[in-house]
């Protein structure tokens, strides 16, 4: 993060200028850029699947409390061993009595028997309806909660993840971001110096603080359109 604040201001000629932004400003750009960029580059998010175990609290709330770095779920699938909700139980006792010997049975019907399974389970069990809010962090899953799964059982979650750039830095050195948060970053400066539009320097200079914040502007929109074309993940 540091030497992303570094390589930005030293963009904008930091050391030969003086790029007048405090410390909060910088780090605000920062956290604005990186919200930009979590929110729409495919390469800010990861696609996996989590184990969440269901604790008493969850069973009385109706609902599981997620990770904050949790950015949108695709599909939850209860794992319990005592829930009749599911078909897990029959296809381990399936394989368990050698009914799916692969020494003895084609391929092509084992394939055949499993999406027939498939289909029996979507048929009479189905899958429950859920819903996920992002800035509440919560899993509501529509199902009998006293019924259809027991404290400390299991549900897996398929869900995509934001990728934690404290975790793996190579996240900062992205060649959009950092275009994009020095973009940021002049704008703020340009922000602050129109205060100062027109004042006359010694030598005869002046401050033009809106022209440096229109310039950024343009250079914000273009940086968003590359995103839009480029980067983002289609719905």
């Amino acid at each position: 993060r540091a030497t992303l604040i570094t390589y930005c201001k030293r963009q904008l000629g930091d050391g030969v200028i003086d790029i007048n932004i405090s410390t909060d400003q910088e780090s605000d750009v920062v956290d604005n850029a990186l919200q930009y960029y979590q929110d729409y580059h495919y390469d800010a998010t990861e696609r996996t699947f989590i184990s969440q175990q269901v604790s008493a609290a969850d069973i009385t709330n109706k609902y599981v409390s997620i990770a904050d770095s949790i950015l949108g779920i695709s599909n939850v699938y209860p794992i319990s061993s005592s829930s009749t909700t599911n078909l897990f139980n029959l296809r381990y006792q399936l394989r368990l009595q050698d009914i799916f010997d692969l020494a003895d049975v084609q391929m092509l019907h084992y394939n055949m028997v499993q999406s027939n399974l498939s289909m029996i389970d979507d048929m009479l069990v189905g899958k429950h309806p859920y819903e996920y809010q992002r800035h509440m962090d919560r899993l509501y899953i529509y199902m009998d909660w006293t019924n259809d799964i027991k404290a400390d059982e299991y549900i897996l979650i398929e869900c995509h993840r934001l990728i934690d750039p404290e975790t793996y830095t190579q996240v900062y050195n992205d060649r959009w971001l950092k275009q994009y948060t020095t973009s940021l970053m002049k704008r703020q400066w340009g922000q602050n110096l129109m205060k100062y539009d027109g004042m006359t320097l010694p030598g005869g200079l002046t401050y033009n603080g809106s022209a440096i914040y229109d310039q950024a502007n343009t250079e914000i929109t273009e940086l968003q359109t590359e995103m839009q074309l480029s980067y983002e993940e289609f719905p």
